[in-house]
């Protein structure tokens, strides 16, 4: 493998080698996208276009057919209660009844109000507004991230949203937007914990941003936590910003509360300057979760993204979370008093008087659409409508159906691949699962002992290995090295194939491994 090239570009050059065989059926366990999804959300979606349609054909009926005009908000709550008796043996409505009468009753939001957002949205008839978020949704999906990511942590409402195309494009406007307000410049250090999902190393490095990587080293005979050597390291008042995935990708592992702590202590006592972006995406498919993003309101962005969850990668789904009184709007407010930043608020003029008074949140949405299409920013309607019924179908579902039915897959997946391997392995507590890394030295000093496994890892690399089982097999996985892990390790998704597909990647990794010792003991009776 190129030392530059991404693992998901590598990737590609697998699936050319696994497909190449007409006879057999190839197996590809190398990208993250579910094979599972979400469905009630999906009914309310569509019985909530199907009403949307009829209250917009009342307006110019009398042209011809296919011609609607902008619902009408008057009597629309009413009208939909005629619909609903229509169609009460849907699970859609079943699924819309329920989220208006818990959005009424937990949240404060008048029915009528949350039907008319969402008719409008489902429509796509107006440009989103406010931009960062429709104002009924926002609290919605707010709940659940407080559900999901909280888990019962005491704090604050006082946090904003802004929506967006994928958790993809929160990464990009994020280091787009610090980088404009100055507040991360070229040879500034990033900190990220690794390993780390790819973006994340790569994007610093690009000639936009220069910006200088500091690493902090997940321990895999830790069960991939940080030490407090680790964490001392942001000690570095040069370091800027910290960048993790929690839980990790591609370990799948959540960070432990012991790690936690001592980062949330650092924080708020060494480094309260400290900017932090949690990505939290795999946090629903954990236990009892609690994100950096609720023990350290202060310095956190939080990005999260439903694709995973829920099954809608094609949706594109994601979402911004920062809280009102933030690290980031601090620094800004520095800048600002210091002088240095007047050209930097002036970037912000064609869209308001005071352009200093711009939060950085605010500042976020602006430079997603480069600042002159602020206008036109915003996530479309249909997808934060979309958004936020996959939120409600969590806050719905108090006996957590879904997730359950969700980990208890993706767990079954886990076992079934390491039983077939022949290296059965208890899921810990810590472990989500999502994707596990299968570290080639252990599994072969586990198969075949420990002068095997240096043979085969000082004469073998690991792109050789993942070649041999596409060519052979017809299965492909990711190398590890584009992650940032150090070991000689392979990345499988365990979300995309079903229960065989896992179990026949186990026996043939098993098998290609065996072919590998039987070369070593060749060699050894040849020398």
């Amino acid at each position: 493998m190129s030392p530059t090239i991404s693992p998901f570009e590598f990737k590609d050059q697998l699936l050319d080698i696994a497909s190449s065989h007409a006879d057999r059926m190839m197996l590809n366990a190398g990208r993250g996208n579910p094979n599972f999804l979400a469905t009630a959300p999906r009914r309310a979606f569509l019985q909530l276009g199907e009403f949307a349609l009829q209250e917009a054909e009342r307006s110019y009926s009398y042209l011809n057919s296919g011609f609607g005009g902008l619902p009408e908000t008057d009597g629309l709550l009413q009208r939909f209660d005629v619909f609903r008796h229509n169609h009460e043996d849907a699970d859609g409505m079943r699924f819309i009844q329920a989220a208006l009468s818990l959005v009424k009753d937990q949240l404060g939001i008048p029915p009528d109000q949350l039907l008319a957002e969402m008719v409008n949205a489902s429509l796509g008839c107006y440009y989103p507004q406010p931009m960062s978020m429709l104002q009924c949704l926002e609290p919605v999906v707010k709940a659940y991230l407080r559900q999901e990511l909280f888990s019962g942590f005491i704090t604050d409402d006082h946090f904003h949203l802004f929506a967006t195309e994928g958790g993809t494009a929160a990464m990009s406007y994020i280091f787009a937007s610090l980088h404009a307000n100055r507040l991360l410049s070229a040879g500034d250090k990033v900190a990220l914990m690794t390993p780390i999902f790819t973006p994340y190393l790569e994007i610093p490095e690009l000639a936009d941003y220069q910006l200088e990587i500091a690493e902090l080293e997940a321990d895999e005979h830790n069960n991939w936590q940080l030490s407090h050597d680790e964490i001392r390291k942001l000690h570095d008042p040069g370091i800027k910003l910290l960048c993790l995935v929690n839980p990790s990708n591609p370990p799948s592992v959540v960070l432990s509360q012991s790690s936690l702590q001592a980062l949330t202590h650092l924080i708020q006592t060494q480094r309260k300057d400290l900017m932090v972006v949690t990505d939290d995406v795999y946090a629903t498919f954990a236990d009892d979760f609690v994100s950096l993003f609720a023990t350290c309101p202060h310095n956190t962005l939080c990005v999260y993204s439903f694709s995973k969850f829920f099954g809608a990668t094609g949706w594109r789904l994601g979402i911004i979370a920062l809280h009102n009184d933030s690290a980031f709007d601090q620094l800004l407010k520095e800048r600002s008093d210091s002088g240095v930043a007047g050209d930097v608020n002036a970037r912000y003029a064609s869209i308001t008087d005071d352009p200093q008074q711009l939060s950085f949140l605010e500042r976020l949405v602006a430079d997603s659409r480069s600042v002159a299409l602020h206008h036109s920013a915003g996530l479309s309607s249909p997808q934060q409508l979309q958004m936020t019924l996959f939120a409600l179908s969590s806050l719905i579902d108090s006996e957590r159906h879904y997730q359950r039915g969700a980990k208890r897959l993706i767990r079954s997946r886990y076992q079934t691949l390491y039983q077939n391997i022949g290296l059965p392995q208890p899921l810990a507590d810590d472990v989500v699962g999502y994707y596990t890394l299968l570290d080639l030295e252990l599994l072969a000093c586990g198969l075949h002992g420990q002068a095997f496994a240096d043979w085969f890892v000082g004469r073998h690399s690991c792109a050789e290995f993942l070649f041999r089982l596409a060519d052979e097999t017809g299965i492909v996985l990711l190398p590890a090295a584009g992650f940032d892990v150090r070991a000689p390790a392979v990345r499988v998704s365990l979300a995309n194939l079903d229960i065989a597909g896992y179990a026949a990647i186990g026996r043939f990794i098993r098998q290609v491994l065996d072919e590998f010792f039987q070369e070593y003991l060749q060699r050894q009776q040849d020398s």
